[in-house]
């Protein structure tokens, strides 16, 4: 029997959100998806705080950059610093193409960087390729 692979989606774009999730949902793995809407609610889950303490840790974190309260970077910083933490496969999932980002992200520990396309159509191809690599290959590893 193959293991779940934990997810944890953060992003404040509730159709985004619903969207990757109903794809990952597809992608013929067993998969647990959930959803945070900023990076603050991000940092109480990956920590276990009060109404996150019973959720398991994620193999692999959809990272969105901005967002209210506690943006991406911050949330990526925070992870890759922590000696538990570090272990989780994160993929910054944002709308911003600017080199600094992008290159920030990978100082910063990030496995990957993508860009949210802007049809359906390619949305629905990225996130099965991210699915394809992400959950087929790394995420199996940590499981």
């Amino acid at each position: 029997m193959k293991p779940t692979i934990e997810i944890l989606f953060v992003d404040d774009n509730t159709g985004d959100s619903e969207l990757t999730a109903d794809l990952l949902r597809r992608s013929g793995q067993l998969i647990n998806i959930h959803s945070v809407d900023d990076g603050a609610e991000a940092m109480s889950y990956l920590l276990r705080e009060g109404k996150y303490s019973e959720m398991i840790p994620p193999h692999l974190m959809m990272l969105d950059l901005n967002m209210p309260r506690k943006d991406g970077h911050a949330v990526l910083l925070a992870v890759k610093s922590d000696s538990i933490l570090r272990n989780i496969t994160v993929v910054i999932f944002t709308t911003s193409d600017a080199q600094v980002d992008i290159r920030g992200c990978n100082e910063l520990g990030a496995n990957s960087y993508v860009n949210k396309p802007g049809t359906l159509e390619e949305y629905k191809s990225t996130i099965a390729t991210i699915a394809e690599y992400w959950l087929g290959i790394d995420c199996m590893a940590s499981v």
